[in-house]
């Protein structure tokens, strides 16, 4: 089962690369936090913020790329995590069909804050970062 998760909050530190953001529960108190690379916090960052860029960030080529080849994401969804790496999957609808489409979840919540689409995370995940 899938649980619906929000961007809390995104932690830049200057002095490392890796760089923190925090997905919320919605509806409950669980939190999942989730280290990423500082390309990826700054692009997040300016998706929060509105910030205009000259040049498209990797998520918003993505998102032109899918729509130019007449798919729209639907959702993301935080599917996994072995050995402390979490897996994503883009799920994009083209046509009649959903095609699920693996992503580095930093990635993956870049184009759904750029999409405005829904933040998912599976029970299974929160279970072995935050418990019961």
């Amino acid at each position: 089962m899938a649980i619906e998760v929000q961007l809390k909050r995104i932690v830049i530190a200057e002095t490392t690369d890796q760089q923190t953001i925090f997905l919320k529960e919605k509806g409950g108190s669980r939190i999942l936090p989730m280290f990423i690379g500082q390309a990826e916090a700054l692009a997040i960052d300016y998706r929060v913020k509105d910030a205009a860029t000259q040049r498209p960030l990797t998520h918003q080529l993505l998102l032109n790329v899918m729509g130019d080849l007449g798919g729209t994401l639907q959702h993301v969804l935080i599917s996994d995590l072995k050995e402390g790496v979490f897996y994503a999957r883009l799920l994009v609808q083209q046509d009649d069909e959903i095609i699920e489409i693996d992503s580095r979840p930093s990635d993956a919540v870049a184009l759904a804050l750029a999409a405005e689409v829904q933040i998912f995370v599976e029970e299974s995940v929160l279970e072995q970062v935050c418990g019961d």
